[in-house]
């Protein structure tokens, strides 16, 4: 079977599905060579079978509102593959919530996991609920209803769900606060919990840090540093926040940040009693980022996104498909030089060829915003151990093994001696680490 037949076959087998055929044809194009290559992956039929998740569980989830009312959601938890570790990865709750857009993630989840050198599976999960807007008493009957169904499926051993967008905090302490009440338990079956009750120090930071963590070391290839570098952020979650923040540790100016009424244009940058404006606003009274322009006297650009702002860094924090074609093109003739995405697969496909084309230093989500699911395996570890770790030393492992990312996408994307290929490195490193696994456990 050819490339281009065994596309068709995915196209064929999943319809209608067309953010997970997009995860697939990305790993694809980077892998298909060396599975082409090893007559033992072809033997396994290693590639038809990663492409399959383990189980999906699909599950019907009702509760009623603060009026009385009784509504109805859709739950989901797609269980990839198991090969290196328990499943691991987040829980989703937002509208736009499917199962294409749940498999494209779990399935991307395998190779960002692979990727940490830590032993985790990859999966995703989620529904089709908006928690803004909620009550907190709303939110908790949804949670408790959620996880009266997913419990049957999940354990420390067995799969570790996390946060997602949507799933915050609040959502994962009702969330394990019912798994701990059904299952008469108290164990490390979800991560991103409270640091009084299981969590780890540095969770919500991780993302955001380790997605400047990622652009630093790429900086360090050609001699650079954050140091007077003027950085586009979307987003204002954790994510966009604690990337915020690092950034300005490291000496750059960020000047942008977005939620989903448009953007907010500050040159002066966004730091001090600014970004703490921006906490409060954001995780506190749960605002539009709009308010921060009245604040600051700065413009808001309204249901639009940063790319048209000129940078030298870009850090998409936000959602996928974020950035198009043509916000690729603006990004590069503005003078933008590196792309590190904090968010799941933020570019569109046309994009990342844009990046690749102009030979720019970028790096996929699977590898920058791993920092997040290192830390909840961090979270994991500890949890093992019955210990829990001061910031300092969670920070040293997480950017420890940043750097040992970096290291796996250059050994295997390396193109020549002036550009590395992040996307094609990012894909073979946590294929070959999954493969060689699934092969050695044999057909199962």
């Amino acid at each position: 079977m050819t490339k281009s037949e065994f596309m068709d076959h995915v196209i064929a087998k999943n319809p209608n599905q067309p953010e997970f055929i997009q995860a697939v044809k990305e790993v694809v194009d980077s892998v298909w060579e060396v599975y082409e290559a090893n007559p033992v992956f072809k033997a396994a039929n290693i590639m038809e079978r990663i492409i399959i998740p383990d189980r999906t569980i699909i599950f019907r989830v009702p509760w009623v509102n603060d009026a009385g009312e009784v509504v109805v959601n859709t739950g989901y938890r797609v269980e990839f593959n198991n090969a290196i570790g328990p499943f691991k990865g987040g829980l989703r709750f937002h509208p736009s919530v499917n199962l294409s857009i749940l498999k494209f993630l779990g399935f991307e989840q395998i190779f960002k996991n692979a990727l940490t050198t830590l032993p985790m599976g990859g999966a995703k999960g989620g529904a089709d609920f908006e928690p803004k807007g909620k009550t907190d008493n709303e939110v908790m009957h949804f949670c408790q209803s959620f996880m009266s169904e997913l419990f049957r499926h999940i354990g420390f051993r067995t799969d570790v769900p996390a946060g997602d967008i949507g799933v915050g905090g609040r959502e994962i302490g009702y969330l394990y606060g019912q798994f701990k009440r059904l299952k008469n338990e108290y164990s490390g079956a979800l991560t991103g919990k409270g640091v009084q009750w299981g969590g780890s120090l540095i969770r919500p930071e991780a993302t955001g840090y380790g997605t400047v963590y990622m652009a630093e070391d790429m900086l360090s290839t050609r001699g650079e540093s954050f140091e007077g570098k003027v950085v586009a952020v979307s987003g204002s979650g954790n994510v966009a926040q604690y990337a915020i923040q690092k950034v300005n540790e490291f000496g750059g100016r960020v000047v942008t940040i977005s939620d989903s009424t448009g953007f907010v244009y500050d040159p002066d940058g966004i730091s001090g009693e600014k970004w703490d404006y921006v906490m409060q606003l954001k995780n506190e009274r749960r605002g539009r980022i709009k308010e921060y322009s009245k604040e600051f006297g700065c413009k808001h650009f309204e249901g639009k996104r940063p790319w048209n702002i000129p940078c030298d860094i870009a850090l998409p924090c936000a959602t996928q498909n974020e950035i198009d074609v043509d916000d690729a093109k603006t990004l590069i003739k503005n003078g933008c030089f590196l792309v590190s995405e904090g968010a799941n697969m933020p570019s569109t496909p046309e994009a990342v060829d844009v990046f690749q084309e102009a030979r720019i230093l970028y790096a996929p989500g699977k590898a920058a915003n791993a920092g997040g699911v290192t830390t909840s395996g961090l979270e994991m570890t500890q949890n093992y151990m019955g210990q829990s770790w001061d910031k300092v030393r969670v920070n040293e492992e997480l950017r420890r093994i940043m750097t040992r990312i970096h290291e796996q996408c250059v050994e295997y994307g390396r193109i020549d001696d002036k550009y590395v290929d992040y996307v094609k490195g990012a894909n073979i490193a946590g294929f070959m680490k999954v493969a060689k696994a699934m092969v050695d456990l044999g057909v199962v």
